[in-house]
């Protein structure tokens, strides 16, 4: 048997004190993930509203500027649920920190919630009223702050992505480079879904785009995710994140295919292509989130990596030496 080169680490072991997990789970609970969903359907219907708004297909905008809006509020709701007081809100807007994915989120969303706000009310007005001259000057001025805050969506979507991946959690921080793509797919699935939902088929043509392109990016960067993974992919594979995973792959596999076969030509089939898109994205949001929490129960996904990398750095200083 050969002899390990000098200064080599041993075989990795993944033994931690008492057989305790080397670091803590998440206290997050399921407002959470569910946070995670409605703020990427709130991102994806923000930016589509914004291009019908564009093209001029006013029932698919009205549609996705409140669906994007009680999107937003959800959010608001669980993201409060999460933090236990709605201040410790306000307080994260004392400071803006570049180098801290949940100020940057806080800021984020701040920016991007005015906006669809005034779209979302000025959709609201009776149709009676929007001949005055302050509806005239409130359409201006909500037309010009929701496409602002469409500008802003694919920060809101993917931040959670960032927020995520720079914890110490094995499960979230392997996947780091690949997860804002998963998320920015998943959000422009469920945005494209929503408004194949809420909008006849004669004016969700660039719903049905938004959706394809969406689940396919979804679907792919998923796929290069998890062959770049190491020993962590145990925990996307099986138990409730892997059942959620695959529900989510078959969802947003069905979705897409509905989208482009059937919906262009049935309301029904773009209402069940736009449902099957919407809960994939939610199945991905639930599956990640479970994934990363059942890493931290077993060392082996803490201790291994970091054993690997230290062999890995060492072999490097050797041959450079």
């Amino acid at each position: 048997m050969s002899e390990l080169p000098e200064n080599a680490a041993p075989p990795a072991e993944a033994r931690s004190y008492y057989g305790r997990p080397v670091i803590k789970a998440p206290v997050w609970e399921w407002p959470v993930p569910a946070y995670l969903f409605t703020g990427g359907l709130a991102a994806g219907t923000a930016v589509l509203a914004a291009g019908a708004d564009v093209v001029g297909a006013g029932r698919l905008r009205r549609a996705c500027w409140l669906g994007s809006f009680g999107a937003l509020l959800s959010s608001i709701v669980l993201l409060v649920a999460d933090l236990g007081r709605p201040e410790r809100f306000h307080h994260m807007l004392r400071v803006a920190k570049p180098t801290s994915p949940m100020s940057m989120g806080t800021w984020l969303l701040t920016a991007f919630g005015p906006g669809v706000a005034a779209a979302a009310i000025w959709e609201l007005l009776p149709e009676r009223w929007r001949s005055s001259w302050p509806a005239r000057l409130l359409r201006t001025v909500s037309r010009g702050v929701g496409l602002a805050s469409a500008a802003t969506a694919p920060g809101v979507a993917t931040y959670t992505a960032a927020l995520l991946s720079q914890t110490a959690v094995p499960g979230w921080q392997e996947v780091r480079e690949e997860l804002p793509f998963v998320f920015a797919g998943s959000a422009a699935a469920s945005g494209g879904g929503f408004g194949m939902v809420a909008a006849p088929p004669s004016e969700a043509g660039p719903a049905r785009a938004f959706a394809a392109i969406g689940a396919a990016g979804e679907l792919v960067a998923s796929q290069v995710m998890e062959r770049r993974m190491g020993l962590i992919r145990e925990v996307y594979h099986h138990g409730a994140a892997g059942r959620r995973r695959r529900g989510a792959d078959l969802l947003t596999a069905a979705g897409l295919a509905g989208t482009v076969l059937a919906a262009p030509r049935s309301r029904i089939g773009a209402a069940v292509s736009g449902i099957a898109l919407l809960a994939g994205s939610a199945l991905q949001r639930f599956g990640v989130f479970e994934a990363g929490v059942e890493s931290t129960k077993d060392p082996r996904y803490v201790v291994v990596p970091q054993r690997q990398a230290l062999e890995a750095a060492g072999r490097d200083r050797a041959v450079s030496g």
